[in-house]
C-alpha cells in the first residue's frame, strides 16, 4: 500500500486487517503486570492481536518495553530505566506491585522486564503500537526494525512531534507512525473547518477525551478516511464508551480491558477494513 510521495506502509498487519482493531494497552495494566510477557501473553489468548506497548533503552542500548522513566512504581527496583543495564534489568520483579488489592499475587513469579525483540519474537504474529518514551534513540529503533524485516508490524507513536519527526527521517518513512500531540491538533482543527487533512501520520490516536470534549466523531472519522488513515481512540475501558466509539465508527480502541473489548466486537461483529 503506497500513500504520499513514496512512503511505503504495513503490507497486512493493521491496514488489511478485519476492523474494529482491538489494541491492549500495556498488554493491560488491570489484568496482568503491564508491559510484561505475561500481559502480552494474556491479551493474545483472548484473541487479541495487536498490542501497544512503550519503549526505553537500557544503558547498554537494550530497547526495553516499560513505561515509566524510573523502575519503583511497577517493579522492585528504583532509578531510570536508562541507568541500568540490560543485565541488571533481568534482576527486577516486573510483577511486584501488581494487584495490591489482591496481596500481590504475581510477585516471586519470574516476571521479568522484556526486550522489545524478545517480544516480537515471541509473538510474530502482533501488531505493535509503539511509543517513543525518551529522546535519543530513534535512529536505534529504525534500525533495529529493518534489520528484523519488522518495519510491516508497528505504528511508532510518541507524545513529542519532535521525536516522532527524528523517526520518521530515520526511518526514511518507511515505517508506519501515529500523530504526535501538535500534530493532532492541526489535524482535528482541520476537520472541524472541512480541511483536506495532510500528515505523515498512517493512524490518528487520540485520546477519548480532551478538554471534555469528544474527539473522535464521525467528521474526523470521514476526513480521515478520506485520506485512507485509521483512527484508533486510547485508553478506554468502560463497555458503553467502547460500544459509543464503534458506532460513531473508530477503526481502533485501545483497552486495558481486553476481554471486554474483544467479547464487545464479537457480539457486533467486525466491518470492512
Amino acid at each position: 500500500m503506497r500513500l504520499e510521495g513514496a512512503i511505503l506502509y504495513a503490507r497486512i498487519m493493521f491496514w488489511e486487517s478485519e476492523l474494529p482493531l482491538a489494541i491492549a494497552h500495556r498488554g493491560s495494566r488491570l489484568l496482568w503486570p503491564e508491559n510484561t510477557m505475561t500481559a502480552f501473553q494474556g491479551a493474545i489468548d483472548l484473541g487479541v492481536r495487536f498490542v501497544e506497548t512503550d519503549l526505553h533503552r537500557t544503558s547498554d542500548g537494550v530497547l526495553v518495553c516499560f513505561h515509566d522513566d524510573a523502575l519503583h512504581r511497577t517493579t522492585d527496583g528504583i532509578g531510570p530505566v536508562r541507568a541500568h543495564s540490560w543485565s541488571e534489568l533481568q534482576e527486577r520483579d516486573a510483577g511486584f506491585w501488581f494487584a495490591p488489592h489482591q496481596g500481590f499475587p504475581e510477585r516471586g513469579k519470574g516476571i521479568t522486564i522484556p526486550s522489545l525483540e524478545a517480544a516480537m519474537e515471541a509473538f510474530p504474529d502482533v501488531g505493535f503500537v509503539l511509543d517513543l518514551k525518551e529522546a535519543g534513540f530513534e535512529h536505534d529503533l529504525a534500525t533495529f526494525l529493518k534489520r528484523h524485516g519488522w518495519e510491516d508490524r508497528v505504528i511508532v507513536g510518541s507524545f513529542s512531534d519532535r521525536r516522532l519527526r527524528a523517526f520518521r527521517k530515520a526511518s526514511e518513512h518507511r515505517v508506519a507512525t501515529s500523530a504526535g500531540p501538535g500534530e493532532s491538533l492541526a489535524i482535528f482543527a482541520a476537520s472541524r473547518r472541512g480541511r483536506p487533512l495532510k500528515t505523515r501520520a498512517r493512524a490518528l490516536q487520540f485520546p477519548e477525551e480532551f478538554l471534555f470534549r469528544n474527539l473522535a466523531d464521525r467528521s474526523l472519522i470521514e476526513a480521515a478516511e478520506s485520506i485512507n488513515r485509521q483512527v484508533h481512540v486510547w485508553t478506554v475501558n468502560d463497555p458503553g464508551t467502547m460500544s459509543a466509539l464503534l458506532d460513531t465508527g473508530v477503526h481502533g480502541i485501545i483497552t486495558d480491558r481486553p476481554d471486554v473489548l474483544v467479547d464487545l466486537i464479537n457480539t457486533r461483529g467486525t466491518r470492512e477494513p
